[in-house]
C-alpha cells in the first residue's frame, strides 16, 4: 500500500523546489520523516515545504529548540518541525513536546526520525535524501542528490510523487 518514486536533485535551489512541489500534495495530520547525512538538504527541503505551505517565519534547522511552529498565513495548516536529533527516548519524549496534540490539523516534518517517530502514525511520507555520488568528493552541497520518496499507509494510495518534481 502507498507510493514509491525515486528522483534525481541537481542542488539546493531543485531541492527547495521539490519542498515546494511536495508541499502541494500535503495536508493537515500528515507526517513526514526526513532522513540523510548531515548536511544532505533535509531543512532545504523542509524550507521550500513551508515555502509552498505559505508559512510565517524563516524555516531553519530546528536543533538547538527540538520543535518549531511555523503558522500559516494563507488559511492552510501550520508546519511543525522537529529536530529528533537529540531525543533518545524516542516516542516519550515526542509526546512530551505535545506534538500528538497538533498532529491532526498540522503538517509535522521531523528530522533524524527514523526509528524515533514511526509510532506517531502508520500513515506518513518518507524522505530519504543521499549524496547521488557517494564518498568524500560528494562533500559540496551542489552534488546531486538521490531522494527516495515513499508515501505508507492507506493516505498515500494512488498519490503520484513524481508530481512533487514538477
Amino acid at each position: 500500500m502507498g507510493s514509491y518514486t525515486t528522483l534525481t536533485v541537481p542542488g539546493p535551489e531543485q531541492m527547495q523546489q521539490l519542498g515546494r512541489g511536495l508541499a502541494a500534495l500535503l495536508r493537515p495530520g500528515d507526517l513526514v520523516l526526513l532522513s540523510g547525512e548531515l548536511g544532505a538538504g533535509k531543512t532545504t527541503l523542509t524550507r521550500g515545504l513551508g515555502e509552498g505551505l505559505g508559512v510565517r517565519g524563516a524555516v531553519t534547522s530546528p536543533t538547538f529548540v527540538i520543535a518549531r511552529v511555523h503558522p500559516s498565513l494563507a488559511g492552510g495548516p501550520p508546519l511543525v518541525h522537529v529536530d529528533a536529533y537529540r531525543l533518545g527516548g524516542g516516542l516519550d519524549e515526542m509526546e512530551d513536546l505535545d506534538l500528538d496534540v497538533s498532529l491532526p490539523e498540522s503538517v509535522v516534518v521531523v528530522e533524524w526520525g527514523e526509528g524515533k517517530v514511526e509510532q506517531l502514525s502508520e500513515e506518513r511520507l518518507e524522505v530519504r535524501i543521499e549524496r547521488a555520488l557517494g564518498g568524500e568528493a560528494a562533500a559540496d552541497d551542489h552534488d546531486p542528490r538521490r531522494v527516495v520518496l515513499s508515501g505508507l499507509g492507506r493516505r498515500w494510495d494512488g498519490v503520484d510523487l513524481t508530481a512533487a518534481a514538477g
